[in-house]
């Protein structure tokens, strides 16, 4: 082994270590409280840095690098020295400022601002070009903005109050991004790592494909269902599609599916589990915290939009599979459950009841990720032998830390830019502008909102993608007229569904290199599939009655909120998919993407007709299809 791969192996090494204390950091944290706010915050940031540097990572933390240069030997060895003394002095300042009064020097704001620029390169290297440059251009913001003419001017900011107030505190850097995520979302993902790396994935995996293996295209259908069990857990869509995918993608493949649809399929599944109750991906712990909405009523009002969402998806695959002529698998090579899958299933579904019920309690979220942790971790000894090696336990342990570090690393830049909205005002001018664009029209605010979420959210894990759109778009969501419950669950729609919408769409990026696919043209299959998603959030908005635990709940409001998503589903779903009873033709498919849309807005006649367009282009084109001889008989 030459001089470099020893260095490389050697800092492989330490980086494990130090992944296996920021999980031991969140796990004493999520069980028995934050024992220093200063400590843990330099903790859940620090750490992750370090471990980014010492992986010599460029995205994924997991991927091992081979021939690393001696050129990035040196810059990380370089950024290594520097870290030390920019948290000593970071732990130093912000200890002493819970006492007194601390008066900052240059060389203190040169430091702070080595610091910023170290996160921005880690941002950079991690989740690419687009993050990045909105980091940066919330620091131009800063630094120029006053020269700005125009709505969008700000105040003139002293270039050192950007460092003190941005890193020297609590509002930037290291504000409610890195204690919120860094106390309730890292123990739900080392659930998910320990659930992972037991086995209890794979059972999930194998009770899918035998629950769809009777319908057409039965290993698609496994992957949606395989990846919203696993996706409420693990909290990120690319981690659900780099886990399951492997799996899922090359069986939909062999099925007879074209490559840029198997990929899609599963983007479109792994990126759905972040609406699926009871997890939610962590999402659902983060809206408790920041609304005061409590738990079980979030999830109780996710529940139907959620099924929605993963009916829609059935229905589509279910639809390609038959217009490809698929056929389901057959009874022979059908996967078969034994009374061990059958046991083994305990492993998810009890951690899950575990979760849930110490909720209803009344204890905080992070205290039900313990205990769901510890749930998980004992029956995934017991039920699979081999977990049952410290080989195994650690390997999960250190999974989960480094994907723990990837994801505090954009959740301090985003606390960044949250910090630069709050000096600056911005947050309050966007609500304005969205207001002045839209008038005082509902729908045109939620297009706009819906907009921004996509483009805010775009190329950032979903539970970071939420935070920084509901703190920088927060004043405009009270005035849309809407309740909180409804606005928060509206962002977290668009939030999740920023990760398949190109052109960044990170899930389908993730899903292109296993399926073999273009990773744009994945992207676009898997908004084709996802239509629902998009159309879901209006539905709930104008229909109040389905997320259940709304005031004006009525069952006749559900009936119909329902009802419309039927007919938008199936008639958007032909439409766009050019297929139903058989192919149709393009004046068939705009009336049905038409009607599609249509009935959804909010007035009974309105929907009536598009209801009653629908079902007549069923009519007209099952009597075209018919044989001369059977329009005869009709």
């Amino acid at each position: 082994m030459s001089p470099r791969d020893r260095i490389v192996a050697s800092s492989r090494v330490l980086a494990n270590i130090l992944a296996l204390g920021l999980a031991g950091l969140a796990i004493y944290v999520a069980g028995f409280g934050v024992f220093d706010e200063v400590w843990v915050r330099a903790g859940t940031t620090g750490l992750p840095i370090l471990i980014s540097l010492l992986c010599f990572s460029t995205e994924n933390m997991d991927v091992r690098r081979d021939n690393v240069a001696w050129g990035s030997i040196a810059l990380n060895a370089g950024m290594l020295l520097a870290l030390a003394p920019i948290y000593y002095l970071w732990i130093v300042l912000m200890t002493e400022q819970l006492d007194f009064f601390v008066e900052f020097s240059v060389f203190d704001y040169l430091v702070g601002f080595a610091g910023i620029a170290l996160l921005f390169y880690l941002t950079y290297r991690h989740f690419g070009l687009p993050l990045f440059l909105v980091c940066l251009l919330s620091l131009i913001v800063l630094l120029f903005g006053n020269l700005v003419p125009g709505t969008l001017n700000i105040p003139e900011v002293k270039w050192f109050l950007i460092s003190e107030k941005l890193w020297y505190s609590t509002d930037g850097v290291f504000g409610r991004p890195v204690a919120v995520v860094g106390q309730i979302v890292l123990v739900f993902i080392l659930f998910g790592a320990i659930l992972e790396t037991s086995g209890a994935g794979a059972t999930l995996l194998k009770f899918a494909f035998a629950v769809t293996g009777p319908l057409r295209g039965g290993p698609a259908h496994a992957a949606i269902i395989g990846s919203a069990s696993f996706g409420t857990m693990n909290g990120a869509a690319v981690a659900n599609v780099v886990t399951t995918g492997v799996f899922t993608i090359p069986m939909i493949k062999r099925t007879g599916f074209q490559s840029k649809f198997a990929g899609a399929v599963e983007a479109a599944a792994s990126t759905g589990g972040q609406i699926m109750p009871p997890v939610m991906g962590a999402v659902a712990f983060l809206m408790a915290d920041i609304t005061g909405i409590p738990y079980l009523t979030i999830i109780a009002a996710a529940a139907i939009p959620a099924l929605m969402y993963y009916l829609s998806l059935f229905s589509v695959v279910w639809l390609e599979a038959r217009r490809q002529g698929l056929r389901p698998t057959p009874r022979a090579e059908r996967v078969r459950l034994d009374t061990t899958d059958w046991i083994r299933s305990i492993s998810f579904f009890v951690p899950l009841g575990v979760i849930v019920y110490v909720l209803m309690t009344g204890r905080t979220a992070q205290n039900a990720g313990f205990y769901g942790l510890i749930a998980a971790f004992v029956l995934s000894l017991v039920l699979y032998p081999e977990f049952r090696s410290i080989r195994k336990i650690l390997a999960a342990l250190m999974r989960g830390g480094r994907t723990c570090a990837t994801i505090m690393i954009v959740v301090a830049a985003i606390g960044f830019v949250v910090g630069m909205v709050n000096m600056s005002g911005l947050g309050i001018k966007f609500a304005a502008t969205i207001l002045s664009i839209a008038g005082d029209s509902l729908f045109l605010s939620l297009v706009v909102m819906a907009i921004g979420c996509l483009l805010l959210g775009m190329g950032v894990p979903v539970g970071a993608a939420y935070l920084i759109i509901v703190l920088i778009i927060g004043p405009a969501l009270g005035k849309l007229g809407l309740s909180l419950l409804l606005t928060h669950l509206f962002v977290i729609y668009y939030a999740v569904l920023s990760a398949i919408t190109p052109p960044v769409a990170i899930a389908a990026f993730a899903a292109a290199p296993i399926a073999g696919s273009k990773p744009i043209e994945t992207g676009i299959v898997a908004v084709r599939l996802a239509i629902a998603g998009f159309l879901i959030p209006f539905i709930f908005v104008y229909h109040s009655s389905i997320v259940l635990v709304d005031p004006s709940f009525t069952y006749a409001g559900l009936a119909w909120g329902i009802g419309v998503f039927l007919v938008s589903t199936v008639a958007l779903a032909t439409g766009l998919g050019a297929y139903s009873i058989g192919p149709i033709g393009p004046l068939q498919r705009l009336v049905r993407v038409a009607a599609g849309v249509l009935v959804l807005v909010p007035d009974l006649l309105v929907a009536g007709v598009c209801t009653a367009v629908v079902a007549a282009s069923f009519l007209v084109e099952s009597r075209m299809s018919a044989s001369p001889v059977e329009r005869r008989e009709a």
